[in-house]
């Protein structure tokens, strides 16, 4: 795979910061380090994501929300900005460290209802009335910035830091970039 440009989320997470939180004295990382190996190295992958304006009514209130879904099986956690990321927020990266996108659009979108609803229910229940729920595409490239730890001996398992909400992500994540390195 060649190294190509793609744009990105600025990361909140420097490698310095990374490669403390994978190596740190806590109990999460001395199980990762009893079960898996100690840790070998670290690497910066992008994620691409694709993002969508989502209308809905919630009680007399309209209300309009940017929510991105990973373009490459829709299992991570959605991502939700308050505005349209602008030049400020995103970074031109060269790399050959970025998941290629294979998740269809018409299945995004349902993937994406599916989550918007069950956010939207978690807000309040007895405020849906009318939902009404619209999805649209925005025209925007975007990739989300994420640091993996790799641990073992022989066959290595990673584990996944979000390098933008600066927190451990699940096994969901870690099923996906250990696919992705073995593929």
């Amino acid at each position: 795979m060649s190294a190509t440009y793609i744009q990105a989320l600025k990361a909140n997470v420097t490698q310095q910061e990374a490669l403390r939180t994978f190596s740190g004295a806590g109990f999460s990382n001395l199980y990762w380090r009893l079960r898996s190996g100690p840790l070998r190295r670290i690497a910066d992958v992008y994620v691409p994501y694709w993002l969508y304006r989502v209308r809905y009514n919630m009680g007399r209130a309209a209300h309009s929300t940017l929510f991105a879904i990973d373009a490459v099986n829709g299992s991570l956690d959605l991502f939700t900005f308050p505005r349209m990321p602008d030049a400020a927020d995103l970074i031109s990266v060269c790399t050959r460290n970025h998941v290629a996108p294979s998740l269809q659009q018409s299945v995004a979108e349902a993937l994406l209802r599916q989550k918007v609803l069950r956010v939207i229910f978690q807000q309040g229940f007895f405020k849906i009335r009318d939902l009404n729920l619209e999805i649209a595409p925005e025209p925007l490239d975007l990739h989300i910035p994420y640091w993996l730890g790799f641990y073992g001996h022989a066959a290595a398992r990673c584990r996944v830091l979000n390098a933008v909400r600066r927190r451990m992500e699940g096994a969901k994540a870690s099923a996906l970039f250990e696919t992705w390195l073995t593929a």
